[in-house]
């Protein structure tokens, strides 16, 4: 593992304990339709499946029983812990491994996902290992969630001004990491991909007024700020967790998810 992704990681707070069970506690699962689009793209009914920055295997448990073999890789010792700890399927296994040198064979893969990770890591050095591992006709998925909205408006307004401040908060002290925005234009511009689309797809979970302060609390920028120093009335928490007690129930949560799909 290089000095600077071992750095970011260092950074991440993600492995600070119990962040970990934190983490698949409250962070959203990927859509099911995304399970059931992907292997049809790549012409196999059970795909083997390598899912790139698998941390805790949130994104990675759900292809067990539709896939001949699913490969997580995480560089995240504690996230990679606890995913094997909540991984009971024989046809999932996970290895310790940078996304940039996955040890995996040439062309073992027929989909190769990334789910809220794509954009941490460096183009230059990803997409060359995508290339190596993915078959002819296989295909490459990078996804994430952008929008959460509930029965109610109030408790998921306070959630996204936590999120602006805490962006605001860390550009002032400096603890702004550097990141890859994902887009059609950086998977056209790799030159792996024969083909690229953009789509949007949602999910529909469920959670309370605990589950969004969770889910607040699951980002690293945040829980990292607060470590630094920075009190929750500076980044909004404590009008996130006013708000959070008119959920007191479960209730629906859709979840938007942005999708890049690349033809190798």
């Amino acid at each position: 593992m290089d000095a600077e992704l071992r750095r970011r990681l260092d950074q991440s707070g993600y492995g600070r304990p119990e962040f970990a069970a934190g983490y698949d506690t409250f962070r959203p699962a990927p859509p099911g339709a995304l399970v059931e689009l992907l292997p049809p793209l790549a012409g196999v009914e059970r795909p083997v499946v390598v899912d790139l920055g698998s941390g805790t295997g949130l994104s990675t448990r759900p292809w067990a029983a539709g896939a001949d073999e699913v490969i997580g890789v995480e560089p995240n010792a504690a996230m990679l812990r606890q995913a094997a700890a909540l991984t009971p399927a024989p046809n999932v296994r996970y290895v310790n491994a940078s996304a940039y040198a996955t040890g995996l064979p040439d062309g073992h893969a027929d989909l190769v996902t990334a789910s809220q990770s794509l954009q941490w890591m460096r183009p230059d050095l990803v997409f060359p290992e995508i290339q190596r591992i993915l078959r002819p006709g296989g295909v490459f998925c990078a996804y994430e969630y952008f929008a959460v909205q509930t029965p109610l408006w109030e408790p998921e307004e306070e959630f996204g001004a936590v999120r602006e401040r805490t962006a605001t908060l860390r550009q002032e002290r400096g603890l702004v990491q550097q990141i890859w925005p994902v887009s059609r234009e950086r998977l056209e511009e790799s030159g792996v991909f024969r083909l690229v689309r953009q789509l949007a797809l949602h999910g529909v979970e469920r959670g309370d007024g605990d589950r969004l302060i969770g889910f607040a609390l699951s980002q690293g920028t945040v829980s990292t700020l607060l470590e630094a120093g920075t009190t929750e009335q500076d980044v909004g928490l404590d009008r996130l967790r006013a708000a959070a007690t008119r959920m007191p129930d479960p209730v629906p949560w859709w979840i938007s998810y942005r999708v890049w799909l690349g033809l190798r």
